[in-house]
């Protein structure tokens, strides 16, 4: 009995310790992209992905950086998702990190650069004073907490910030891959997952790549705002289009097209919610109702303000919104009027503009002529001043005096027809 305690207790320990060992040995590595321009889509997909994510216990995490940059306040939400994680963190520099992209970059515990890659040009859009220094105390931040030098990445948004031998005066700082190497901006140089994880200490795991989906894709596109500025164009020139055509044609079906791709973009993307587009449908259905009451009142002046807030609050900033708005409105305006005057010229646009001419010998008279009576006589039924009544074969016509004043019961000649006017001489 004591041996087969024995034996028992031995198998429970050796069960508990391996038990340990496979939790501390097991764990995946995963590899999550971050490419293309910082905004709000961005933030969602790795706030979303993360949770999932930490809910395995990942040995460590790789953050594939390739990107331009783009909105700081995203950039700033993504930094704190970074820095939250209790798992080791790598921001792998596969090609570029600018701008947004170096706070991002900064944030991870470990920063490796692939060869060729490039870190820096990080200044901000607009470069207000205010802007920047807000800017500056974020990159300050994170490169005292990860270790690195905070002037030198400083220096990469500001142009006042000169670091003799290294920036040149009124310029961005932007380091290649040796060059963040040699200043301690990154801690190792290289193209291959394995070495990373050997470098840093991390036992080679099974490694999983993320990817991000067409949906994410196809929301970072559409919630850009040149791409917000385009489709706002396009729906607002459709929509011109529609109301100089009759019916429903092709101008209301790109219309709808174009505010749905940039409504439908901005919600995917997590920058407005379906109330945005309720208020911009609401506004739409007041201006229709404007359009078919005669005079222009409440239901404009309404329906106006409807669709300005609906497009407002669709997009991820009211600064990005009304920039994108306005130029969207001036291009409307400048491609309505090219419209209007291309009209004329072009055949395809003849539907935009009236270019039909309604003539005589065509059959279309404004009024009925009196061509036939051309050359006839007759006589005055009553005094011409110069207007009055003649009289041509019994039959009483209104008729203009070309000249001076012709007495009652005087004979006239018709000289002059011009459609339904008359005009006589004294004959």
């Amino acid at each position: 009995m004591k041996w087969t305690r024995l034996v028992v207790l031995s198998i429970l320990i050796l069960l508990l310790l391996s038990t340990i060992v496979f939790s501390n040995s097991t764990g995946d590595v995963y590899v999550v992209p971050i490419q293309g321009e910082i905004n709000k889509a961005t933030y969602n997909y790795l706030n979303s992905t993360l949770k999932e994510i930490k809910k395995g216990s990942p040995q460590a995490i790789i953050f594939e950086i390739d990107t331009y940059g783009g909105l700081i306040d995203q950039a700033e939400r993504i930094k704190n998702l970074i820095i939250d994680l209790d798992v080791p963190t790598i921001s792998y520099v596969n090609n570029k990190a600018e701008s947004a992209g170096v706070l991002i970059t900064l944030s991870s515990e470990k920063v490796v650069m692939a060869n060729s890659s490039t870190i820096g040009s990080a200044e901000t859009i607009p470069n207000t004073e205010k802007v920047l220094s807000m800017w500056r105390s974020f990159l300050r931040d994170v490169a005292q907490l990860r270790g690195r030098d905070p002037e030198i990445v400083e220096a990469m948004a500001d142009t006042d910030v000169y670091i003799a031998g290294i920036s040149e005066r009124g310029k961005l700082l932007n380091l290649t891959s040796s060059e963040a190497l040699e200043l301690g901006i990154c801690d190792l140089v290289s193209n291959d997952y394995d070495e990373m994880l050997k470098f840093f200490n991390i036992p080679q795991a099974n490694m999983i790549k993320l990817e991000e989906g067409m949906e994410l894709k196809l929301a970072k596109i559409l919630a850009s705002p040149y791409m917000s500025t385009l489709l706002l164009t396009i729906g607002f020139v459709g929509m011109v289009i529609e109301l100089f055509t009759p019916g429903f044609g092709i101008g209301g079906t790109i219309s709808i097209i174009a505010f749905g791709l940039f409504f439908g973009g901005n919600i995917i993307a997590g920058n407005s919610q379906w109330t945005s587009l309720a208020i911009f449908v609401t506004g739409l259905i007041l201006l229709i109702v404007e359009a078919i009451v005669p005079g222009f009142g409440l239901p404009g002046i309404s329906g106006i303000i409807l669709v300005i807030a609906g497009t407002i609050l669709a997009m991820g900033t009211i600064t990005s919104a009304l920039v994108s708005l306005s130029i969207a409105i001036i291009l409307t305006a400048i491609i309505t009027i090219l419209l209007i005057k291309l009209g004329h010229k072009s055949p395809h646009l003849e539907k935009i503009v009236l270019t039909t001419h309604q003539k005589d010998e065509e059959g279309y008279l404004s009024a009925s002529t009196k061509e036939e009576y051309l050359g006839k006589e007759g006589m005055t039924v009553s005094e011409l001043r110069p207007s009055g009544i003649i009289e041509i074969d019994g039959k009483r016509l209104d008729a203009l005096s070309e000249g001076s004043f012709i007495p009652k019961e005087t004979p006239i000649k018709i000289v002059r027809v011009e459609g339904s006017k008359i005009f006589v001489r004294r004959f």
